[in-house]
């Protein structure tokens, strides 16, 4: 049986609600993170601020030089999982199948549908109306019959976009896509392919599976699978994230401790917002170094209380890197990650038998 999934993406989550909630945003180039001020971070913007450059992740810092007048928001993360707990009531309207990856993206499969509609797309529909007409907010949504397919086609015309790539189209859509568009592709990895003369899926299809494993180890297996179309993954319903990680291969080896303490800043503000975003609070925190050698080392410790606080979290990475011997050498690449985190649940209507967790 051919599955029938969805990826629905809600459009610059966070600040559509802003902008819906208070009417002097509407139409404004909205940021929604950390002041330009200090160390602060993108959470996310609005599509009028997406259009001089700002991007997630990005520093505040960069956000307003590149528009001077946006304006910026702290977050409002109650309100926000707020109106992801009434998102995730409209999707559980169709199926028991949902893998929520965020406050405000799911995974849902619709193989066999609650209200037996049957078609995959008209299911989008009615889910992309019922949020709009419910929470005056708007949704992309892609369609397939793989996780991989379906997540790329809801990017594919954002905003309040709608996108059916069909069994027979796969094959010639996977062939056209660019590397960088595959999932789990960085830049590094990006740069490496295109070095190779990868380019697209149709370059990478020309590689046998032990070439792929050659050069990008297991991930490479992935690709040869996933570039063929093959993505048997399920949606899971219960998928719980055991660690939230970010790292940073830098242009430039890193060589005073001066210049690492940047950079785990950088990183840490990173963390602090996935790990709001996703709604985590963890335990452990693990220090990954990356030597311009290429050896590799780690460091973790483990606190009394869940945390998930911008500055606990810097604080412990900079006293796991006094306990690194730098040994006079520099550094390519740092990274944290975080793990051992509390569980956060959807309460369950009454008479609803599930309840989805908010994993990523």
């Amino acid at each position: 049986m051919v599955r029938k999934i969805i990826h629905i993406d809600m459009d610059a989550f966070y600040a559509s609600v802003e902008q819906r909630d208070f009417p002097e945003y509407r139409g404004k180039p909205i940021v929604v993170g950390g002041s330009p001020d200090g160390r602060g971070v993108v959470a996310t913007a609005s599509y009028e601020a997406r259009k001089f450059g700002i991007k997630s992740a990005m520093s505040s810092r960069q956000a307003i030089q590149l528009c001077p007048y946006a304006i910026f928001v702290r977050p409002r993360f109650e309100a926000y999982k707020e109106v992801s707990l009434r998102i995730r009531e409209i999707f559980s309207r169709y199926t028991a199948l949902i893998e929520p990856l965020s406050m405000d993206e799911a995974y849902l499969d619709v193989t066999e549908d609650k209200l037996n509609i049957g078609s995959a797309l008209e299911i989008a529909k009615q889910i992309k109306q019922a949020i709009r007409d419910e929470l005056n907010l708007t949704a992309s949504a892609g369609v397939s019959s793989s996780k991989f397919v379906a997540k790329i086609a809801s990017d594919m015309n954002k905003p309040d976009g709608l996108t059916f790539i069909g069994p027979s189209k796969i094959a010639t859509f996977m062939e056209s896509l660019p590397v960088e568009k595959f999932f789990g592709v960085g830049k590094v990895t990006a740069k490496k392919m295109k070095s190779m003369q990868l380019h697209t899926g149709a370059d990478l299809k020309k590689l046998s599976e032990q070439d792929m494993a050659r050069h990008f180890g297991k991930a490479g297996k992935f690709y040869y699978s996933i570039v063929r179309g093959i993505d048997k993954r399920e949606v899971q319903p219960y998928r719980q994230t055991k660690s939230l990680a970010v790292e940073d291969t830098f242009q430039h080896d890193l060589i005073t401790i001066e210049e690492m303490h940047t950079e785990l800043g950088r990183l840490t503000e990173k963390v602090s917002v996935r790990l709001d975003k996703h709604q985590l609070k963890g335990r452990t925190i693990t220090l990954k170094l990356k030597y311009s050698d290429f050896s590799l080392i780690t460091r973790s410790l483990s606190l009394n209380n869940l945390v998930s606080d911008y500055e606990t979290i810097l604080n412990t990475v900079k006293k796991l890197l006094e306990n690194v011997s730098l040994d006079d050498k520099s550094v390519r690449l740092l990274g944290i990650s975080i793990s051992n985190f509390n569980e956060i649940t959807i309460e369950p209507k009454s008479g609803d038998p599930y309840q989805l967790q908010l994993f990523e």
